[in-house]
């Protein structure tokens, strides 16, 4: 099952932000991070923090999970960083969501299933964070913030997705300092079968030398 797009609730997640953003600079990608949560219409969002990071982003996703009535989570390092994102928000009059504060393996086995997650690639659990993630049955729009910094360390969806999660569909947008976005889900037993089919031997007959070659599919 595939998740289902809102073009009506993207608009109002993405006016919203734009409105509420124009004041800061850099803020380009959180229009469209906005836009694709409301769209996406999930039940959880949930953000992983860094400290030094950029507001921006959490006020985004604060506008579509409260245009979409939606659980917002967002995950901070420690006590520090907790007490810094607080500040932050409250410094631009924005609700502060809930917040869980640990380390990736415990905070992500204590949360639900995702469907909308967004990582500060800057954070140095971030393949964790991912890793740990329990998708739902709907699948799950992954998101990756300070793109450039992904890369320099080594980010790619095939290292974090699993053996149990299929990657269907990744993108990279030249917004922000770069924005990394898959569409994750689970694997199926079709998918399996999928696998099975395609690694049957395929025979080809060289209709001008008559010669038969057989390859793997």
């Amino acid at each position: 099952m595939k998740l289902v797009w809102s073009p009506d609730t993207a608009s109002k997640a993405y006016i919203d932000t734009v409105t509420t953003c124009k004041k800061f600079t850099e803020s380009d990608h959180v229009e469209l991070i906005s836009a694709m949560a409301g769209g996406w219409k999930p039940r959880l969002i949930i953000e992983a923090w860094s400290i030094g990071s950029n507001i921006t982003t959490s006020i985004g996703l604060g506008i579509a999970a409260r245009h979409l009535g939606a659980r917002y989570v967002c995950i901070v390092q420690n006590k520090r960083a907790k007490l810094e994102y607080e500040s932050a928000m409250n410094n631009h009059g924005s609700p502060v969501p809930e917040l869980v504060v640990g380390d990736a393996k415990d905070v992500m086995a204590r949360l639900p299933e995702v469907e909308f997650m967004v990582v500060d690639g800057r954070r140095k659990d971030l393949h964790e964070l991912f890793r740990m993630a329990k998708l739902s049955h709907r699948g799950a729009v992954l998101l990756c913030t300070n793109g450039r910094q992904c890369f320099m360390n080594g980010f790619g969806w095939e290292l974090v997705i699993g053996d149990k999660s299929r990657l269907v569909r990744a993108a990279v947008i030249p917004v922000g300092q770069g924005l990394y976005i898959a569409y994750v889900r689970k694997k199926r037993e079709s998918d399996k079968a999928l696998v099975r089919k395609c690694s049957r031997w395929i025979t080809r007959i060289d209709q001008k030398t008559g010669e038969e070659h057989v390859f793997r599919g």
